[in-house]
């Protein structure tokens, strides 16, 4: 299956935009609860607007379209950069910012299938995405259906035995309508990535399990887009691996110079500062 003629152009609005604005939107809603997985989203904004606004196809007045792309959010506790991305996108309504983590939002603070319109998977149960993610890749083959299934997943998935499985299936079952995603920030909670269980050689080992793989940096634009569009211009009938070193908290420069950036403790004095830095390097 050749993917490169899905790209769908979404509007004059740059991608650097977009990002900028899924790191706002982001820290607004950060700012309502005083807390939440803020440096993964900021971290991974550039690779959420490169999807949503590049690569994938979908309708914002049906996220339920038959004919979609799946963007499965395997790592739960990023719920609030895909809040982000999907308000940006006009699948979610940006009046509802502020109810992020309140009783009966539609957006808690770790992401459910069932409340939120966008959210293909209750995610959170670190190494199942890719599972899910190989099954209704399957599933969307078998109905002669041509969408694609992208998976975003943490470095931390990669020391799960079931992440492993589920690349064996992929690739024995010719799966070339599935592409991960795979956010290397090289942070866990108890420490880096590399020093709790080490993965390296990525790329070889992906391959290694019968993948077209790739490893760019998740915080350059541009190279993010030709990755997406060299996964999606690959001829061979296999399943495609992106992954993305990508920098905790870029963009507040403050907050990425923390030293436990798993979860980066923001002091309440600190939001509006980080709003403030941000908007310093507003692209045109």
């Amino acid at each position: 299956m050749n993917l490169a003629s899905r790209s769908v152009a979404r509007s004059n609005v740059s991608l650097e935009l977009r990002a900028w604005n899924i790191r706002r939107k982001a820290l607004l809603m950060g700012q309502v609860q005083g807390q939440g997985y803020i440096g993964q989203a900021l971290g991974i904004a550039d690779v959420l607007a490169a999807s949503y606004f590049h690569a994938l196809e979908y309708r914002p007045e049906d996220p339920e379209w038959e004919g979609r792309d799946r963007f499965l959010l395997s790592i739960g506790h990023y719920a609030i950069a895909l809040y982000a991305v999907l308000m940006e996108a006009g699948i979610l309504p940006e009046d509802e910012l502020e109810t992020y983590g309140m009783d009966d939002s539609r957006m808690p603070m770790s992401g459910m299938a069932s409340y939120t319109p966008g959210m293909e998977i209750t995610g959170g149960s670190l190494g199942h995405g890719l599972g899910i993610a190989v099954g209704m890749a399957m599933g969307l083959k078998r109905k002669n259906n041509k969408a694609v299934v992208y998976n975003l997943m943490s470095d931390g998935e990669l020391g799960e035995g079931s992440t492993w499985e589920a690349a064996m299936s992929g690739a024995h079952h010719k799966l070339d309508n599935l592409i991960c995603l795979v956010d290397f920030n090289d942070q866990q909670a108890d420490g880096k990535s590399t020093e709790m269980l080490c993965s390296e050689p990525l790329p070889e080992k992906w391959e290694a399990f019968g993948w077209h793989a790739q490893r760019v940096n998740g915080n350059d634009l541009a190279a993010v887009v030709h990755a997406f569009d060299k996964a999606r211009a690959v001829k061979d009938a296999k399943p495609r691996v992106i992954i993305f070193d990508t920098t905790m908290c870029k963009g507040v420069p403050f907050l990425e110079r923390r030293e436990i950036t798993h979860f980066v403790r923001v002091e309440a004095d600190e939001w509006d500062k980080a709003l403030a830095v941000l908007e310093e390097g507003k692209p045109a």
